[in-house]
């Protein structure tokens, strides 16, 4: 059972984190501007409630983010309010029948509700299952392998956002510097993990790749939601031919949400390292999930041997 302070210390920060999501929705602080695009940050407070209250605390955490985009999307509309508002969609998109209504309602809810909710959810398993898998004996390869696709990420996220610059005329470099700048970021990403991972300590991994997977559940469940429920509607506010959407998509997924995966992996990092001093993260009803680095649980293995 959780003691007194434990509880106490669950309901405070998830009351904090739903004031902050609340704050982060309604002000400008929900978006950081990086020049060629504002990188959301709503999901942040989610991932890291995911991590540090369970899957529990983190979905109600996403359904209260869902919320904040369904309530902005009907008191202020924007063309494409009606993915996120079942209002705003009744009000912009034609429905003849009762039937034809219900749908738009669910559909726009699914939307605004649902991959949110999955966001408090994802990170808090992926953060168990990096534990598990550098608690085994593998934990080396397995460690490994795990940062190569963390530093791939991050490092095509670094080229993604060179190169836009480069093309919207912004930096005077040709794309292939961008590409350069991008394997550097990716291989520097890799040695600094990995020598946390190595010698330090492990919970950067755990860290890094929850905020990541956090954030391209975001991007892929509304953005595919988004193609399967509205495509031409979506089509039309994007005033383009709706077979041509799915590049469009692919484009936003390559692009926004790798640059926001990497905001997310960044900031989840930062506040993890701090959150995870007064109580380790993982650990909600007396769960423990707290990882050391590869070399502390070495050391712990001879000297029990």
């Amino acid at each position: 059972m959780q003691s007194n302070n434990s509880k106490t210390y669950e309901l405070v920060l998830t009351a904090l984190f739903v004031a902050i999501i609340v704050v982060m929705a309604s002000t400008p602080l929900g978006y950081i501007p990086l020049v060629v695009i504002n990188a959301t940050t709503l999901h942040i407070p989610v991932i890291i409630g995911s991590i540090f209250l369970g899957p529990k605390k983190g979905g109600f955490l996403g359904g209260v983010f869902g919320l904040t985009s369904f309530i902005k999307s009907s008191l202020t509309p924007t063309p494409s309010a009606f993915a996120f508002s079942p209002v705003a969609a009744l009000t912009m998109l034609p429905h003849d029948t009762v039937g034809q209504a219900i749908a738009l309602v669910f559909k726009s809810t699914f939307i605004a509700i649902v991959p949110r909710i999955l966001i408090g959810v994802v990170p808090y398993f992926v953060y168990i299952g990096i534990k598990k898998a550098i608690s085994s004996e593998k934990k080396v390869v397995y460690g490994t392998i795990i940062n190569l696709i963390i530093s791939f990420i991050m490092g095509f996220g670094g080229y993604a956002f060179f190169n836009k610059m480069v093309s919207e005329g912004k930096l005077g470099f040709s794309a292939t510097v961008a590409q350069v700048i991008g394997a550097v970021v990716g291989i520097v990403i890799f040695a600094v993990i990995e020598y946390l991972f190595m010698n330090k300590d492990a919970k950067a991994l755990g860290f890094i790749t929850a905020g990541i997977s956090g954030a391209m559940t975001n991007t892929l469940l509304v953005m595919g939601s988004i193609y399967a429920f509205y495509r031409i509607p979506y089509s039309e506010v994007l005033q383009i031919d709706p077979n041509a959407l799915m590049g469009v998509i692919g484009g936003i997924i390559s692009f926004n949400g790798v640059i926001e995966a990497v905001v997310g992996a960044v900031i989840v990092y930062l506040v993890g390292i701090v959150l995870d001093k007064i109580k380790p993260a993982g650990m909600y009803s007396g769960k423990n999930a707290k990882i050391k680095s590869v070399n502390n649980n070495s050391d712990a293995s001879k000297k029990m041997a």
